[in-house]
């Protein structure tokens, strides 16, 4: 039931409105964020990776030899975390784990030619899902989009005084 006015309750009055919520930033980013993560999650799906998978991946094949330590700080992961991802990526065959010389402890991280591949098709479906989505912004207005949502992010990275 929903309350029309002060006095007047009525059943099945449709959906409640947000208004004040979308006035705040982080809500209104949420809700895109819902939306693009939902769908790109699904396209993802279709290649047999999750967005997490997919994010390791798109690194490792950026960063041949990437140290796993230097994974989990790339992602912003708990390394125990980053292994999990690293572990299904392995036995998928999409990537390889080599000791590093002169440090036991350590693995280099390389994508096969079979991840490199997969990466490269599942960055073009999600470039043409993003297009999708972002098909009432021109080119221009994406550009300003990312740019403040880096400028976003570097502020937070930067810490924010409160």
């Amino acid at each position: 039931m929903a309350r029309d006015g002060e006095d007047t309750v009525t059943e099945g009055a449709g959906p409640v409105p947000d208004r004040a919520l979308r006035r705040l930033t982080g809500y209104s980013l949420k809700r895109a964020y819902n939306r693009l993560q939902t769908d790109a999650a699904r396209v993802l799906d279709g290649f047999g990776l999750r967005i997490t998978t997919y994010s390791a991946l798109s690194v490792i094949c950026a960063t041949p030899d990437l140290r796993q330590s230097q994974l989990a700080e790339a992602l912003s992961m708990e390394r125990s975390n980053t292994v999990v991802i690293v572990d299904t990526l392995e036995q998928a065959d999409l990537i390889e784990r080599r000791r590093v010389p002169h440090d036991r402890r350590s693995y280099a991280l390389r994508a096969t030619k079979a991840g490199r591949r997969l990466f490269t098709d599942a960055t073009a479906a999600l470039e043409r899902h993003e297009d999708e989505m972002l098909g009432a912004l021109d080119a221009g207005e994406r550009e300003e989009l990312m740019r403040l949502l880096h400028k976003i992010d570097e502020t937070g990275a930067n810490g924010v005084r409160g």
